[in-house]
C-alpha cells in the first residue's frame, strides 16, 4: 500500500483570495514504512509574503513588505520556479496513493486550486487520510495538533521551532503509525544529530495517568441523557448496552 505523507506552507489561508503555496513536503511510505524517496519544493508565490504567515514559517524574507535579505537560514523565494514549473513534477510524484496530511481541507484545497490553475487534474478528496481527524476520534477533547501529538507519543520534534513541510511531513508520519497503531522500531524519520553530539540524556516518554481523569459529565447533563434515552422506549438501544 502506497501512501504520500505531505505537508504545504502559503502565504495565507484561502487561496481563492490570492493566497498561494510556497513550500511542499511530501515523504513515501510504503506499507506504512519509509520508501526513502520523498519530495520537496520551495515555490515562488508570485505575491508578496504577509507578515503573519512568515511568522509561522519563516519563508521569503525577499518578499515582505519590506523586504530583507535572508538570516539564520531563512529561504529566499524570488529566484524558485513558480508552480506551473513544477506542478507535473508533483502531480507524478504522489500518482494514486493515498494523501495523508494533517488538517487535510486546508492543504487539499490549497493543492487543487494550484493544480486547477495550471490545467492539472484536481486530487480527488476521498484520497486524503486527515491525521487531525483520527486524533480527534482517539483522543477527544484533548489538543490535536502536531505538536501536541508529539508530545503524546514521545516524538523528537525538538527542530520544529518553525513550521517547514519536509520537517513537519517526517514528524506526521511517526505520529501518523502511532495513530493507527504503533511506530515500527526504527522509523526514526525525525531523529536529528546536532554538532553538539550525544548528550546521553534520557529521551523523555510520556507515562501512564496514575488515576483516572474524573469525569466531567454534571448531575443536571446525567440526568438529562438519562431522560433522553427513557422517552425513546424499551427499544432503544442505549437500553440494550446498558
Amino acid at each position: 500500500m502506497r501512501e504520500i505523507v505531505l505537508d504545504t506552507e502559503t502565504t495565507g489561508f484561502e487561496p481563492d483570495q490570492g493566497d498561494r503555496i510556497v513550500e511542499i513536503g511530501a515523504i513515501e511510505l510504503f506499507n506504512h514504512m519509509p520508501t526513502g524517496r520523498t519530495y520537496h519544493q520551495y515555490i515562488n508565490p508570485e505575491r508578496d509574503m504577509p507578515d503573519g504567515a512568515f511568522e509561522i514559517h519563516g519563508i521569503g524574507p525577499d518578499l515582505l513588505i519590506n523586504p530583507r535579505p535572508p538570516r539564520d537560514g531563512e529561504v529566499i523565494l524570488r529566484d524558485k520556479p513558480v508552480f506551473k514549473q513544477v506542478g507535473q513534477a508533483f502531480f507524478d510524484f504522489v500518482g494514486d496513493a493515498k494523501l495523508v496530511i494533517h488538517n487535510a481541507a486546508f492543504d487539499m484545497k490549497f493543492l487543487n486550486a494550484e493544480l486547477r490553475w495550471i490545467g492539472l487534474p484536481e486530487l480527488e478528496w476521498v484520497r486524503a487520510v486527515d491525521t487531525l481527524a483520527i486524533a480527534r476520534k482517539k483522543f477527544p477533547g484533548s489538543p490535536a495538533s502536531l505538536d501536541a501529538l508529539c508530545r503524546r507519543f514521545g516524538i523528537d520534534n525538538s527542530s520544529r521551532t518553525l513550521h517547514g513541510a519536509l520537517l513537519d511531513s517526517e514528524i506526521l508520519a511517526e505520529v501518523y503509525l502511532e495513530l493507527i497503531g504503533g511506530r515500527q522500531p526504527d522509523f526514526g524519520l525525525a531523529t536529528v544529530t546536532t554538532d553538539s553530539g550525544d548528550t546521553g540524556a534520557p529521551v523523555w516518554k510520556p507515562k501512564p495517568r496514575p488515576a483516572p481523569l474524573p469525569s466531567r459529565l454534571t448531575n443536571e447533563e446525567a440526568a438529562a441523557h438519562d431522560a433522553f434515552v427513557k422517552a425513546m422506549g424499551d427499544g432503544a438501544l442505549w437500553s440494550k448496552l446498558g
